[in-house]
C-alpha cells in the first residue's frame, strides 16, 4: 500500500443518521477508528446579557483505508 491518504474525515450530515454515515464510509473504502463531538451552540442576547444555548451538535468519525 502507497503512504497517500492514511487517515479521512467523514462528517455525519444534516439529513443522514449515524448508519448512513457508516456505510458511506464503507463504501469508500475506510473503517472507522475514532468518533469526535462537537457541541454546536447559540449565541442569546437577553437584557443586555449573552448566553449559549447548545442547539445541535457535530459528529466526525475518522476513518482509515481498509487493508487489503
Amino acid at each position: 500500500m502507497s503512504k497517500g491518504k492514511q487517515k479521512m474525515l467523514f462528517e455525519v450530515q444534516e439529513n443522514e443518521t449515524i448508519d448512513h454515515c457508516l456505510d458511506r464510509i464503507q463504501k469508500a473504502g475506510y473503517i472507522p477508528v475514532r468518533r469526535t463531538e462537537k457541541p454546536i451552540f447559540e449565541e442569546v442576547k437577553q437584557d443586555g446579557t449573552v448566553t449559549y444555548k447548545p442547539i445541535g451538535r457535530q459528529i466526525i468519525f475518522e476513518g482509515k483505508p481498509i487493508q487489503q
